[in-house]
């Protein structure tokens, strides 16, 4: 179905072109070449292997020095007063990146730029942006990726698995597969019936005033995405990342600079959270804001829109992930080792840090002890030190407040009386913002530790009666206030389908007989609902399109020579 949907439309799209050609038509449609996409290789990194090397000179390379990263708006770079520094997690001592905090005049002044430069921008033919998006996508595939992946694992403590299928693959994923996408999106135009009267076509325009994107300290990739699919659209940007990926991210945009993204297009701009925040959506230009954080700060940047709504030009998009309360739920049929290594990845895999993450789980009484035995085993063969060290699991959660909140449910479950510590339970701050994969076991479900988003190794347990399925699944819906993903294991195909009907609402993304985490772009797109965000679903064909403002155009060759319809002539 899906290949003749494509043909159809490349057809009808060859076919509009033809008559648009032939009819004389003012209209003048984009002319993207078609090309393939595939999903980019993520590399191995055994010994002696040529990127093995070249990881290891980056390494080397960014830990002994302090990068200094200016703001940049437009063509010009800024520095403040408000002097900040990026750490490693693993080493909170050793500073990696220098950077400076935008006042809220700078930030107004990223306002102005970002607002002339998109006029321009949207004029850039489609065709011309695309060529720009898979320039860089080349260059974080080659040159570049030894440098976004080593930024990340000093600055994120992301192993060097976790860094190359984050800022090498999925970025590049997203600025291939979002390109594509618009590109199909593009194929389609609506129907013309007599074209030698009238011809009906769509282009897509961003949209006037600016976007704003506020990115998370967990995916490089993410802050990519974030800042420029926007910008691909037609918009202008101004780009917040993180404090704490400072550095990967500033690489992305030295990348897409050199690739040909003009000045302006998208400005880099660090600043505290509540400025930032305040001054965007204080402006009347303020047109979109694509965010990935916490549900507090979401629903602070939603109230202020709702508060500002009657002085803007256009109603802001607002796209927003949040993360959730992950689950993984157990069927008497399920393979345990299947269960145990998959909870054990989706779990523990950089620190619990994952919007994915599993944090909850729910296995039956007659497979717990095998579970039980099965996840202390491999969790106790975990090492948790400097990601850079190649047999190291997983490195250090990322800064001083995700140590102490996670800290809390860890002391939390040591001093609640239905709660026990099956393994882990020590935190290390010392060197590193170090805390054990632990494994707490609970016989409340509703528990806060069974019910609030953790963000950290922690996992949390409830044993329940075998034949009490659907009982626990209803659980499952109503004990948290998010949706993002759950996965379900068992060898029951009737369960199988009965779960996915029952737990529909409960996730975006739902696995059976897999773990939670892992999506992939173009494969899984990303995203879920209720309070872990507005499930725009990046990595899929429509999310480029929450950005893109589209026109409808009639366009008519004969003259209208009389007001009256045949009807009134009878």
């Amino acid at each position: 179905m899906l290949s003749i949907l494509k043909q159809t439309s490349a057809t009808t799209t060859n076919f509009q072109r033809a008559l648009c050609k032939c009819y004389s038509s003012v209209v003048q449609l984009d002319k993207i070449p078609d090309f393939p996409v595939k999903n980019e290789p993520v590399l191995g990194y055994l010994k002696n292997s040529p990127e093995r090397k070249q990881l290891e000179d980056a390494i080397k390379q960014l830990s002994s020095q302090v990068e200094e990263v200016p703001l940049v708006i437009g063509d010009k770079e800024y520095k403040t007063d408000d002097v900040r520094y990026q750490v490693m997690p693993h080493n909170h001592k050793h500073k990696i990146a220098k950077f400076y905090y935008a006042n809220k005049e700078l930030l107004n002044k990223a306002i102005q730029v970002a607002t002339e430069t998109q006029k321009k921008w949207d004029r850039v033919p489609i065709a011309d942006r695309i060529k720009i998006w898979d320039r860089a996508a080349t260059m974080m595939s080659k040159e570049w990726r030894a440098r976004l992946n080593a930024a990340t694992m000093l600055g994120q403590s992301k192993t060097m698995v976790q860094a190359e299928i984050d800022s090498a693959a999925e970025l590049i994923d997203f600025f291939r597969f979002n390109s594509y996408f618009f590109k199909e999106a593009i194929k389609y135009q609506p129907i013309s019936e007599n074209p030698k009267e009238t011809i009906n076509s769509m282009r897509y325009r961003g949209v006037d005033g600016f976007m704003a994107a506020v990115a998370p300290f967990n995916f490089t990739a993410i802050g990519g995405n974030l800042a420029y699919t926007p910008a691909l659209a037609g918009n202008a940007v101004l780009w917040k990342p993180s404090d704490t990926a400072l550095l990967s991210n500033w690489q992305i945009f030295k990348i897409c600079r050199e690739a040909g993204v003009p000045a302006g297009v998208v400005n880099f701009v660090p600043a505290d959270g509540p400025v930032f925040g305040d001054t965007i959506t204080a402006s009347p230009h303020f047109a979109g804001l694509n965010f990935t954080g916490s549900v507090p700060t979401f629903q602070r940047l939603w109230n202020q829109v709702g508060q500002n709504l009657n002085k803007y030009i256009n109603f802001p998009r607002l796209i927003g992930e949040c993360g959730g309360k992950n689950y993984h739920f157990i069927h008497p049929s399920a393979d345990v080792q299947s269960v145990v290594n998959g909870t054990i990845r989706s779990a523990f895999e950089y620190c619990g840090q994952k919007c994915s993450a599993c944090s909850r789980m729910y296995v039956p009484e007659s497979l717990w002890p095998k579970i039980k035995d099965g996840l202390i085993a491999e969790r106790n063969k975990l090492k948790i030190g400097d990601p850079t060290e190649v047999d190291t699991f997983t490195g250090a959660v990322i800064d001083a407040r995700a140590f102490d909140r996670i800290s809390g449910y860890i002391n939390h479950a040591k001093n609640s009386s239905n709660l026990s510590i099956v393994a882990g339970g020590k935190c290390d701050n010392s060197v590193g913002y170090f805390i054990e994969p632990t494994i707490v076991q609970s016989t409340d479900p509703k528990d806060k530790i069974m019910t609030e988003e953790i963000f950290g190794p922690v996992l949390a347990v409830y044993v329940y009666k075998d034949g009490k399925e659907d009982e626990i699944m209803g659980l499952i819906e109503s004990s948290t206030q998010f949706a993002l993903t759950g996965a379900v294991f068992a060898k029951d195909v009737a369960f199988q389908k009965k779960a996915l009907d029952t737990l529909k609402i409960t996730a975006g993304n739902f696995y059976i007989n897999d773990k939670s985490t892992g999506s992939v772009v173009g494969q899984q797109p990303f995203g879920g609902a209720r309070m872990s965000g507005t499930n725009d679903k990046a990595g899929g064909p429509h999310y480029v399109l929450r950005f893109a403002n589209p026109q409808a155009i009639k366009e008519t060759f004969q003259p209208l020579k009389d007001i009256t319809y045949p009807y009134m002539h009878e």
